[in-house]
C-alpha cells in the first residue's frame, strides 16, 4: 500500500450526523443488513468536534458488516437537541459491494428504493437523513469472497470536488494515497489494496463551490500513533488546514486515542487516529445493540423539546 512517509494508513469509517436514531437504526439493520458494533453516550461535546460544533448530550453508534479491525464502517452521531441538519452538495453517496440477497433484502424491506434505468444489479436507497447508498453487484466493486479479511464491503465513499487537480494533489501527494483512476469528471483514491475507496466527483460549472452546510461528515483513517505529529507538520508546511492539532480523546471506560483532524482543499474533514489505541477502543461490544435500544427507549428529548417548540434544525 502507498502510505504517508512509509506509514501504513488504514481506512476506518465515515461519520454521519443523524436526527432520528429510531428510524436510522431500523434502516441500517433492516434495509442494509448491518449490525451495531458499539454504542457510546457522552454528556458533553467532543473536543475534536466528532459530533459537530455542538455542546450538550450526544451519542456515537458504530454500524457495519463486521468488526472495525477488518471493515470500513459508519459512525452515527446523534445530538439530543437537534432533529435535522441542512444538507449541502458535499456528500454524493456510499457504495456497498452487494450480493443478490442484499438487493432482495432492500427491495423487500418496505423502504423506498430506486433501480437505475437499465440496471439489474444495483439498488439505490436513502437513509432517513437523506444519505444515499448504492448497493451494487458491479464487478469493479466486487469483494469476491465476502469473508476475506481486508476487503471492505463498504467499497467507496463518494464526495464532491470543486477542483479535481487540487483534490488529487492533496490526497495523493500530501497524504500519500494511491490514485487508482482519473478523468475529467472523477478521481478515485485509496490508502491501500482492498480498502474503501474515495471517489471524488468534479462539480459542474466554471467556479463551483463545495457547500458542506450543517450535515457534513468526516472520514477517518488510522496510522501508527508516532506518525501523527509528522502528518500534522506536513499539512502545516503545505499551508493546508489543521482543524484540530494533535490531542487525546477519552471515551468513558475505554481506551484513550490520539487524533489529528485535517481538512482538504474543499473542507472535507479527515481524522487521523493512532492505530494501536484505536484497535483497543474499537473492539466489538456484544452489548452494542442493547445499549443503543436502551438509549433510544430512555430518550425523552423529543417530548422535552416538543413542549418548548420542537427540536432545533441545524
Amino acid at each position: 500500500a502507498l502510505t504517508h512517509a512509509g506509514h501504513m494508513i488504514r481506512a476506518l469509517h465515515f461519520v454521519f450526523k443523524v436526527g432520528d436514531r429510531f428510524r436510522t437504526a431500523e434502516f441500517y439493520r433492516k434495509v442494509l443488513g448491518m449490525r451495531f458494533l458499539r454504542h457510546e453516550e457522552f454528556t458533553e461535546g467532543c473536543a475534536a468536534a466528532c459530533n459537530g460544533p455542538y455542546q450538550g448530550r450526544w451519542s456515537k453508534s458504530m454500524v457495519g458488516y463486521g468488526p472495525e479491525d477488518e471493515h470500513f464502517v459508519l459512525e452515527l452521531t446523534y445530538n439530543y437537541g437537534i432533529g435535522r441538519y441542512a444538507a449541502g452538495n458535499d456528500f454524493a453517496g456510499i457504495v456497498v459491494s452487494a450480493t443478490r440477497a442484499d438487493l432482495d433484502r432492500a427491495l423487500q424491506s418496505g423502504w423506498p428504493t430506486v433501480i437505475p434505468e437499465g440496471a439489474s444489479d444495483v439498488v439505490v436507497v436513502q437513509s432517513p437523513d437523506g444519505h444515499r447508498f448504492e448497493l451494487t453487484m458491479a464487478s469493479q466493486y466486487s469483494i469476491g469472497d465476502s469473508s476475506k479479511a481486508g476487503q471492505s464491503r463498504v467499497a467507496a465513499v463518494r464526495l464532491a470536488s470543486s477542483n479535481l487537480d487540487a483534490t488529487v494533489t492533496y490526497w495523493r501527494d500530501l497524504l500519500g494515497f494511491c490514485l487508482l483512476e482519473r478523468d475529467a469528471a472523477k478521481a478515485t483514491l485509496q490508502p491501500g489494496a482492498g480498502q474503501c475507496r474515495l471517489e471524488f466527483f468534479q462539480l459542474p460549472g466554471a467556479n463551483p463551490t463545495v457547500e458542506r452546510a450543517k450535515a457534513y461528515g468526516r472520514v477517518a483513517f488510522s496510522c501508527p500513533a508516532d506518525a501523527l505529529p509528522g502528518i500534522q507538520a506536513a499539512s502545516e508546511r503545505a499551508g493546508q488546514k489543521v482543524l484540530t492539532p494533535l490531542l487525546s480523546l477519552d471515551t468513558p471506560g475505554k481506551a484513550t486515542v490520539q487524533v489529528v483532524i485535517l481538512a482538504d482543499p474543499d473542507g472535507h474533514e479527515i481524522c487521523f487516529v493512532g492505530d494501536e489505541a484505536f484497535r483497543q477502543l474499537s473492539q466489538v461490544d456484544p452489548k452494542a445493540d442493547s445499549l443503543l435500544d436502551e438509549a433510544m427507549a430512555g430518550d425523552k428529548s423529543a417530548e422535552w423539546f416538543a413542549k418548548r417548540g420542537g427540536k432545533a434544525d441545524a
